[in-house]
């Protein structure tokens, strides 16, 4: 207990508590004990006050910051890291209303909310988040190659977008927004958009609904042009034929980093993802085809670095060659991989050829949060060949012949499913 002068009538002079705690028996080092431990629970709550960032809005104001920050749905964690919601921007507006250690809760709406990694996000506390922001007037076009829907906003919001199927559409949600728009500008330039239109799901929730001509997705990428948003749409190649395709291949892990090891030689994953990559390229260019590699020798190469690469070569879709491990060394096989549901068939096709070498189907597994699959600008395929960790599957990955088998069966695959496309 603190005892001050001037507390009224009734108080206890310092002095007078000294007398009464050596009446007592406690002594004065007890007392001094009692008083340090007070002052450190002070300076913690203090110290966890500090962590929390109060601010007079009770949120922390800010935007979206580095290579491509992403959303994550919740705090749960797998090897590949948290289930992603989506990609963003910079710059792109955040409200944050708590944190962990290295994530923060963004609130996106009034309903919605997601989760950010601190090193994402640079503190702004110019800005003054409203309630809602509106959105004006919107603009469908296209140029040679791509069409384009611009939205204009009052501010750079948080959004996501959902490939659906059947019939082929793109969904664009932005949080935050609520309609002023009464003017959507469509011209006959746009080649691959039927449709575009809009629904107000919630108060500040505002949903774009964009519908294709083709069944088969091509990409699409979302950004924003000062305080515009802009979703790029690419449109189906007017010849499918290879010779006519550009395509990128990933050769999987590199440099520093081995992957998986074979489970009675050792060998590194590295090497053999390099080299049924290279048979796919010779397979490819015997055909036409251009063809990009993001590493034609080991070399370590981060996942960031491998998607602006892509990006930049802007191919017609991506494989990815992985080779595949598991704990339990009976399990074999090959498998197909993608995120997005509108990039499904071409991992379906690539399988179904595969399995003609006689390989065990491990499977065609979707929502897979691999790096590589995170973009939504083309259609791509992550093939896990067979497993280092199995004996069988192991004596087929160091054969020469089986590279080249493989090769020709991915390709394969990538025609019958560009024979579906047309």
């Amino acid at each position: 207990m603190l005892c001050f002068r001037g507390l009224g009538q009734n108080s206890v002079k310092p002095c007078s508590c000294l007398v009464i705690i050596r009446k007592t028996g406690i002594g004065v080092f007890y007392y001094l004990s009692v008083m340090i431990r007070l002052v450190c629970l002070i300076f913690l709550l203090k110290g966890f006050s500090a962590i929390s960032q109060p601010v007079q809005n009770n949120y922390l104001s800010g935007k979206t910051a580095g290579n491509f920050p992403f959303l994550e749905y919740g705090l749960g964690e797998d090897r590949l890291g948290g289930a992603k919601m989506t990609y963003l921007d910079t710059s792109v507006v955040i409200k944050v209303i708590d944190s962990t250690i290295i994530n923060y809760k963004v609130q996106l709406s009034k309903n919605h909310f997601a989760w950010l990694a601190k090193t994402s996000f640079i503190k702004d506390s110019t800005i003054n988040i409203q309630p809602y922001y509106l959105t004006n007037s919107w603009l469908v076009n296209g140029d040679e190659k791509y069409d384009y829907v611009t939205i204009s906003l009052d501010e750079k919001l948080p959004y996501r977008s959902i490939q659906q199927i059947n019939p082929s559409r793109i969904v664009v949600e932005i949080f935050g927004a609520t309609s002023n728009t009464n003017w959507i500008t469509q011209r006959t330039s746009a080649k691959e958009i039927k449709n575009a239109y809009y629904e107000q799901m919630e108060d500040d929730v505002f949903k774009i609904i964009i519908e294709l001509k083709h069944a088969q997705h091509w990409g699409y990428s979302i950004y924003y042009q000062g305080k515009k948003l802009v979703i790029k749409v690419k449109r189906q190649p007017g010849d499918l034929s290879l010779e006519k395709l550009k395509i990128a291949l990933d050769a999987g892990h590199g440099g520093d980093n081995n992957g998986a090891t074979g489970t009675t030689t050792r060998v590194q994953e590295k090497e053999y993802t390099l080299l049924i990559a290279q048979e796919l390229e010779k397979e490819l260019r015997s055909q036409k085809a251009a063809v990009f590699m993001t590493r034609n020798k080991d070399t370590s190469l981060s996942m960031v670095e491998r998607i602006e690469m892509v990006k930049k070569e802007d191919p017609d879709f991506l494989i990815s060659i992985h080779l595949n491990s598991s704990v339990k060394d009976s399990i074999k096989g090959v498998s197909t991989y993608y995120r997005y549901i509108g990039f499904r068939p071409l991992t379906q096709y690539i399988l179904e050829s595969m399995v003609q070498l006689g390989l065990n189907e491990f499977g065609n597994v979707g929502s897979f949060n691999f790096t590589l699959s995170g973009p939504t600008d083309y259609p791509n395929c992550l093939v896990e060949v067979a497993f280092l960790s199995n004996k069988e599957d192991e004596k087929l990955i160091l054969d020469p012949e089986f590279h080249k088998a493989v090769a020709c069966q991915i390709v394969d695959g990538i025609k019958k499913w560009l024979k579906a496309c047309q």
